[in-house]
């Protein structure tokens, strides 16, 4: 208690005790592709905010662009502020050996990355190094945004997921089942809801060559999320967006053919006369039944998980006792109301939407003598208005894990 020496009022501030846990960042893309100077910086993650970093470090003499200088453009130009470029080179890998880690194994150590893409590659082998990448228990962090390829005569094929490339995937003797592959065009599935599909390409303005140009559109996508997220929020569906600097599509999308696509997971950007282009689906490539079908929820999920990981570390090496569980329960409800201010949760107040529970229930004497302390958090998002349930587990020997699991 402090000394004082005079009569008088004096005003002391006092800690609350209470550990803020601030949200991740939801908005950095990572991008692989081949950039328009194929030998500008080969093999390397490299850091950018914003479009003339690019051109300074990639574009040199080059007079033509490439699907990675207009995506990286389009990210830009819709709402993105920072994204991490990996340039493979004409003939690179996505995914390289282990000798030589390149494309999105660059990425594995970069933890602030969101969402990836490798515009333009749009075959079997592809969506499997994306999609493992993503769906890696260390990356549970990021979602993989997918291409369509340039040319589909047949939406349907679409629907219909190639297993050429797709590690452990069956080998066929059939000649009838390898001419159906040549009709599989559309990605896997991804249970956890990792992945997204988007179709058709777009028409766009080449920023290299100034002339008019077919791109794929996930870079444009990444930028659409960037800029959703920042006016407002991870939880709002990344759909009925303009897409800026889209001229025009490959194909008009129906209505029909989107009835077609839309439950298979394939969002569809679609032209709407008075109202432009815009993107026109929020589908992951999870199953119809589960909870992680929508892209919002996915990646609420993963900003929710990322957030109270990072701002739960403090409790490493901690008392595990009463009073660690009662602080853990503080601090993430805090975070979840907070959260829930936000609109991302449904329910009139915090406990229709959240709960939170930490105690000798979820930390029994096993899982106390194994060093670790176990909480137990459910979210109610928006939309579907399911629980969704994921553990956290604090471990002295492991910073931090997390499991996930439909209520």
């Amino acid at each position: 208690m402090a000394n004082y020496q005079a009569p008088g009022v004096y005003v002391q501030e006092v800690p609350s005790g209470a550990r803020s846990i601030g949200q991740v960042s939801t908005s950095i893309a990572g991008f692989v592709g081949v950039s328009p100077d194929p030998l500008a910086h080969p093999d390397e993650a490299r850091v950018l905010d914003n479009w003339t970093q690019f051109v300074d470090q990639y574009v040199g003499k080059a007079t033509q662009g490439t699907p990675l200088s207009s995506a990286v453009f389009g990210f830009f130009a819709n709402g993105g502020s920072r994204c991490y470029v990996v340039n493979i080179g004409t003939g690179g890998s996505l995914t390289g050996t282990a000798a030589k880690p390149t494309g999105v194994t660059l990425f594995e150590a970069i933890d602030d990355i969101s969402m990836v893409a490798a515009p333009g590659y749009a075959d079997a082998e592809a969506y499997a190094a994306l999609q493992a990448h993503v769906e890696h228990p260390l990356r549970q962090d990021r979602m993989a945004i997918m291409d369509t390829p340039e040319k589909v005569d047949d939406v349907g094929a679409l629907t219909r997921a190639a297993t050429s490339g797709v590690p452990d995937a069956p080998k066929s003797t059939d000649a009838k089942a390898d001419d159906d592959k040549q009709d599989a065009l559309g990605a896997p599935q991804s249970p956890g809801g990792y992945t997204a599909l988007y179709f058709p390409w777009i028409v766009m303005t080449d920023p290299v060559s100034g002339k008019k140009v077919t791109q794929p559109p996930s870079g444009h996508v990444a930028g659409v999320w960037a800029r959703v997220d920042a006016t407002r929020g991870v939880h709002k569906a990344p759909a009925n967006e303009p897409i800026q600097g889209a001229l025009d599509l490959v194909r008009r999308v129906s209505r029909g053919e989107q009835e077609v696509l839309n439950p298979a997971g394939v969002n569809c950007i679609r032209y709407f006369p008075g109202e432009g282009i815009r993107i026109w689906g929020a589908r992951t490539k999870a199953p119809e039944a589960s909870e992680y079908r929508y892209v919002n929820v996915r990646r609420l999920t993963n900003m929710i998980k990322e957030s109270v990981a990072d701002g739960t570390r403090w409790v490493v090496f901690e008392p595990n006792d009463h009073t660690l569980w009662k602080s853990i329960r503080r601090d993430i409800g805090a975070f979840l109301t907070n959260v829930w201010r936000d609109g991302a949760l449904l329910g009139t107040t915090p406990q229709q939407a959240f709960f939170v529970k930490c105690d000798e229930e979820t930390n029994p004497p096993e899982v106390r003598d194994a060093g670790q302390v176990v909480t137990l958090i459910g979210i109610a998002p928006v939309k579907p208005a399911e629980f969704v349930i994921f553990k956290l587990m604090q471990s002295a020997d492991n910073t931090s894990e997390t499991e996930s699991a439909g209520a």
